[in-house]
């Protein structure tokens, strides 16, 4: 298990990143899926936790095989999902990503905002007072993105919003700017796989970093579409982009439909108050698992005669040619 502590601290207030998150969630989603690769909106509604009061759970299938690295290409089917799920009670929200082809990985997100620069070191005390974590800072302004992803409308050091004036960030502008909020978030990866855990885990955060820089960086630079928005509205363009979303995506469906847990009616559901376990089974993924009863292969013959050396006999071994050189049979 990798557990990191992100802080995008954001020039804006955390009032107005509740529009901002949920605009920018939807119409990146809509940006980033095509022929048949993308996020899938299944289920999206409201939900009533005791103890965070109202929120809006989500599921999503988040499909992406392209997007890996070649070494993961190598081990996973050409086409599978990722199930996201998540419970929003802002300014506090859960977010557990698994994939039912992996049973021992999964990342497990919870975010906090705050009215601050990232100052508040104890945030997460209650959640992870006991567990060792690395705190890095996210600059959305200096911190370099990947260059595919890439756009100069989208970079904060030359955008400037022409509802709030705000933009054009510079170098240390976290130090005086006002208004300014943070986005903790407190990661957890588990890959539980012998010889592979490390390896995937610091991948799997690499990629979740970059996501979050590009995220916020795009949540600012689109403040100009979303900063007078209602909740009415922007939940109404929500499901506007969400159903369009799904028509880009169901129009490749994919070849092989992985099964996912049904979900329990909202009634009796609750949200996660942690991160996830290792799921029940035990066993290792398939590609990582020999067949028990995958019968033994023979390469030589169970028992071997040789001929009496006096009769200068030539030795024939099933499968030889005199011209062939003798070999040692392939082990298992």
């Amino acid at each position: 298990m990798l557990l990191k502590e992100y802080r995008i601290c954001m020039p804006l207030t955390v009032d107005e990143y509740k529009i901002g998150q949920l605009y920018m969630i939807s119409k990146h989603s809509h940006e980033q899926s095509d022929r048949g690769e993308g996020v899938e909106v299944v289920q999206n509604e409201p939900f009533e936790d005791p103890h965070h009061g109202n929120g809006q759970f989500t599921e999503k299938r988040v499909y992406l095989n392209s997007k890996l690295p070649s070494w993961a290409r190598a081990v996973v089917p050409k086409i599978f999902y990722v199930t996201e799920k998540a419970w929003n009670y802002y300014p506090y929200t859960i977010t557990e990503y698994t994939c039912s082809f992996l049973p021992k990985f999964s990342i497990h997100i919870e975010t906090k905002y705050e009215d601050n620069k990232g100052s508040n070191d104890s945030i997460f005390d209650n959640e992870a007072k006991d567990l060792e974590r690395e705190v890095c800072f996210i600059d959305i302004a200096c911190d370099e993105i990947p260059e595919r992803y890439y756009k100069e409308s989208e970079d904060p050091k030359h955008f400037k919003s022409e509802k709030t004036g705000r933009g054009q960030l510079r170098e240390g502008w976290r130090d005086s700017h006002q208004p300014i909020m943070c986005s903790y978030k407190l990661v957890t990866v588990k890959f539980e796989v012998w010889g592979l855990q490390t390896r995937v885990e610091q991948f799997v955060h690499k990629v979740v970093r970059d996501i979050l820089l590009i995220g916020h960086r795009q949540a600012f630079a689109w403040v100009d579409e979303w900063y007078d928005m209602t909740m009415d509205e922007v939940r109404e363009f929500e499901r506007a982009t969400q159903e369009a979303t799904n028509k880009k995506i169901g129009a490749f469906p994919p070849a092989i439909s992985i099964s996912s847990i049904p979900l329990l009616p909202s009634s009796v559901r609750s949200a996660p108050s942690s991160a996830p376990s290792t799921p029940l089974s035990t066993d290792a993924p398939e590609f990582l698992s020999v067949p028990k009863d995958r019968p033994r292969k023979k390469s030589a013959p169970e028992t071997l005669t040789l001929p009496d050396p006096e009769k200068k006999a030539t030795l024939n071994l099933p499968g030889m040619h005199s011209s062939d050189k003798p070999c040692r049979p392939k082990s298992e």
